[in-house]
């Protein structure tokens, strides 16, 4: 079973790693896409609403798929779907057919979004422990690659065609072989369940009810998770598209030197990420979000107030660092709620905060109308503030610590996940966090 639970998360690492590498490659590729299919930048932007689009269905189609089949059904054929996906906007000629092929891509990249977010929770359930943001970090490892393999394969001279569909290749064959070290349905493998456990002492009809009205209708605690989400998402989206015009268009800095506020972000993120999970372990995801959050505040008001461009630079290095494992908790949270619709909260929570990275940079253009771009990110600070003032919505309903945040630290024992033995907690009264 340990066995089982370790190749279950080296799979779910494998399909993080090959989403952020099939988007990667798709990015890398715009430029020669754009000038195959005769569009300008313009209607361009246009057209990535439709993978926007894509990405939102998918995602709301399969949370239930995965509550129903289970996520290792669903996802290896979400993997192949954007895996096969990724290769059409290399064949478009025209405005039209690019459109459609950004549709399949942003659909098979919504499925395998939450669909692998759907088994992550299933491993951190397995584990006892936060194990969760790691998985994020696996994302942006993989568009790291897409950064380094696109790169080299432009420069032999291939066609978007003939890249992407290498990438659609390996894609499949990674969906394919990582599939069946995915976790079973219903947790029932994971160290410590049963089929018994998940319905104690209750009929089966009284049970299937009692899983029927909770499917019914999202409880208002994941649409409160999920709208910290969109907060959360569109401050990234923010960072992702504003940073770089920020220092060169406000602070004057040379083009070279302005691309750095979007590096120091974006490797502030992905180190965070590989950080989190031991904090969130010994801490408690409440504290991660309450003073991540905090900390992503105070640097970028730090950046839009700074005349220097040095501390500008710390200023969007501490907002990535702060905000690297808001989201991972959130997405946590979402599955753990209710271990029987786990696919459909997490689907919620992923479909507002793609919502929000979508947004953060549409928001912020117009606002420059009416103030400067530096003032602008006062509206992400604010945002960052409530999610701050907030983070108490991830804490359990009876105010006791999560199994996870009370016994997360087992494994630095020299227990095994599997055979570790269960600690007794007490809720602290004053902010329902862990203390250290």
């Amino acid at each position: 079973m340990e066995r089982s639970l370790r190749l279950g998360r080296l799979a779910t690492f494998a399909y993080f790693v090959l989403n952020g590498f099939l988007m990667g490659m798709w990015i890398v590729h715009i430029p020669d896409i754009e000038q195959r299919a005769g569009i300008s930048h313009a209607v361009l932007g246009w057209l990535l609403l439709l993978l926007g689009a894509g990405a939102f269905a998918g995602m709301q189609l399969v949370g239930p798929l995965a509550d129903r089949f289970g996520a290792r059904t669903v996802v290896p054929l979400s993997a192949a779907l954007c895996s096969a996906g990724v290769v059409l906007p290399g064949w478009a000629a025209n405005p039209w057919t690019l459109g459609a092929a950004l549709l399949v891509l942003g659909l098979g990249n919504g499925c395998l979004d939450v669909s692998m977010n759907a088994h992550a929770i299933q491993v951190e359930r397995g584990y006892q422990r936060p194990v969760m943001s790691a998985f994020h970090a696996a994302f942006s490892i993989g568009g790291v690659l897409a950064a380094l393999a696109g790169a080299r394969m432009l420069s032999w001279g291939w066609s978007p065609v003939a890249n992407l569909g290498t990438v659609a290749l390996l894609g499949l064959a990674i969906a394919v072989a990582a599939a069946p070290a995915l976790l079973g349905s219903g947790g029932t493998d994971l160290p410590g369940t049963s089929e018994a456990d998940e319905t104690p002492d209750a009929p089966d009809g009284l049970a299937a009810a009692a899983k029927g009205r909770r499917r019914a209708k999202t409880p208002r605690r994941i649409w409160a998770v999920a709208t910290l989400a969109l907060m959360i998402m569109l401050c990234e989206g923010v960072a992702n598209d504003w940073s770089t015009l920020h220092l060169r268009n406000v602070l004057g800095a040379p083009a070279a030197t302005a691309a750095l506020a979007y590096g120091a972000f974006s490797t502030a993120m992905t180190i965070g990420r590989l950080l989190t999970d031991r904090v969130a372990a010994r801490f408690g995801s409440v504290a991660v979000l309450r003073y991540g959050a905090s900390a992503a505040a105070l640097g970028l008001a730090a950046a839009s107030l700074s005349s220097s461009i040095p501390l500008s630079l710390i200023g969007w290095t501490l907002f990535g660092a702060g905000l690297s494992g808001c989201v991972p908790q959130l997405f946590s949270a979402a599955g753990h709620a209710d271990p029987d619709a786990a696919g459909t909260n997490v689907s919620r929570v992923a479909g507002l905060g793609y919502v929000g990275m979508l947004a953060g940079p549409a928001i912020i253009g117009p606002l420059t109308q009416i103030m400067p771009l530096h003032l602008t990110f006062f509206l992400p600070v604010a945002f960052c503030a409530v999610a701050a003032a907030t983070a108490g919505v991830l804490r359990p309903r009876d105010g006791a610590p999560t199994r996870l945040e009370a016994g997360g630290d087992t494994t630095d024992s020299g227990e095994s996940p599997a055979h570790a033995a269960p600690r007794e907690t007490t809720p602290d009264t004053h902010s329902g966090e862990r203390s250290a």
